[in-house]
């Protein structure tokens, strides 16, 4: 449902018409905050408020909203669910988004590191009058997309029977035959990593964890590979394929993905914009 569009400007100068997209979750955790947002857009911009009830009613929405640019009052999830959207319509390199985060501190991980301001206010400011930022997009080979990051962290411990536990600790304690490798501490990943074709790790090195970090329109993605036993390898490339054993991967601290055998993230130069304080 939508609520009545406001057509007030702040000091006679609109900014142009708004789409505010206001999440379901923030709506029930933070009202008082998304009243706020709310009064401080409608003060500034000709805005049309609307109340999804669902992802489907905010899908909707956001694909009706005509030349209205999209304010997403939500958290983290609610900003890549639309950058997502957008994506998949091939939309997004139309007009800025805005975020103005409401949620618990720490659904909002991801905006913060954007540049966001955590402050409903702020952010509501921001959108009016901010700047466009431009920012690189990284979009996998099953259409998903990542905004900030994503990381590969070392697999789980698995849980080790008591006496098993007990030899472990003696193999640990007592010095091997002469010339004996030493086991890598704590689990390691069997992984292949490749930015652009450029192998920085193979299955026969253990990797400790993996990373790569978008930019603001930089052209290109960070990579950083930590091996067991070795300096960190930080390489800059525009395509990542990971393959190996069974791995997992967040992505914009979001919820853990996989298992998977093999991932490749392109990234997107400029592909999407975001307005953040001048």
């Amino acid at each position: 449902m939508s609520a009545p569009e406001p057509t007030m400007s702040h000091a006679g100068a609109p900014v142009g018409g708004l789409l505010v997209l206001v999440d379901p979750v923030a709506r029930r955790l933070d009202g008082e905050s998304v009243r706020i947002a709310k009064d401080v857009l409608c003060a500034g911009a000709t805005a049309k408020v609307s109340l999804p009830d669902s992802p489907e009613e905010f899908a909707r929405a956001l694909a009706r909203r005509g030349h209205r640019r999209p304010v997403v009052v939500g958290d983290d999830r609610a900003l890549l669910r639309t950058v997502t959207l957008l994506h998949r319509s091939r939309d997004l390199l139309g007009e800025p988004l805005s975020l103005i985060p409401v949620g618990p501190v720490g659904s909002l991980t991801l905006a913060g590191s954007l540049g966001v301001p955590l402050s409903a206010v702020m952010a509501a400011r921001a959108a009016l009058d901010g700047a466009v930022q431009e920012r690189d997009l990284l979009v996998d080979d099953s259409d998903g997309v990542v905004l900030g990051g994503l990381r590969i962290p070392p697999p789980a411990r698995a849980q080790v029977p008591p006496v098993r536990s007990y030899r472990s600790l003696l193999r640990m304690l007592l010095p091997g035959p002469p010339g004996t490798a030493q086991a890598p501490a704590g689990p390691v990943h069997r992984l292949r990593v490749e930015a652009d074709g450029v192998v920085l790790a193979d299955v026969d090195h253990p990797v400790q964890d993996v990373a790569v970090v978008t930019r603001q329109a930089g052209g290109q993605a960070e990579v950083v590979v930590r091996l067991t036993g070795c300096a960190a390898l930080t390489e800059r490339a525009a395509t990542v394929t990971v393959s190996g054993a069974d791995f997992r991967y967040r992505a914009d601290h979001a919820a853990v993905s996989g298992p998977l055998r093999r991932r490749t993230w392109t990234l997107r130069p400029a592909a999407w914009s975001l307005t953040v304080p001048r």
